[in-house]
């Protein structure tokens, strides 16, 4: 098997993998969209070589290979960028959600007290007086 068929195979299955993580609800659908066009930008450059040949000669660069390695790591680069400032809303959203709660305990366990101090006392048992014997 060459390697421009393994390409295209590699892509097919990943694109099926996306299928079925978003059919699982494991991936969100804006995340699953970029996976797929880079897939499928992949799978172009594999089922048709010349392609790379041509970006290259477009842009100037004189391996295809190279071009394929920058673009991949611009591409690795905004993605991680893309997933820190993800990261960073999730944990904005987290403090945000520990604090409301923080709050919402802290009213819960004010209003239990302030209910306690509305109640009447539990009416104690009577205390007998001490016999003049036991004394």
């Amino acid at each position: 098997m060459s390697a421009y068929a393994t390409v295209v195979l590699v892509c097919l299955l990943l694109v099926g993998s996306l299928v079925y993580l978003l059919r699982t609800r494991r991936i969100r659908e804006k995340y699953a969209a970029i996976w797929i066009v880079l897939t499928v930008a992949v799978l172009l450059i594999g089922a048709f070589p010349q392609l790379a040949f041509w970006l290259s000669s477009l842009v100037g660069v004189r391996t295809p290979a190279n071009l394929v390695f920058a673009i991949a790591i611009v591409v690795l680069l905004a993605v991680c960028i893309q997933l820190s400032t993800e990261i960073s809303n999730l944990e904005e959203e987290t403090r945000t959600l520990a604090q409301e709660i923080a709050l919402q305990r802290l009213e819960a366990r004010r209003d239990r007290e302030a209910v306690l101090l509305l109640l009447p006392p539990a009416a104690s048992p009577p205390v007998e007086a001490p016999d003049s014997e036991d004394v």
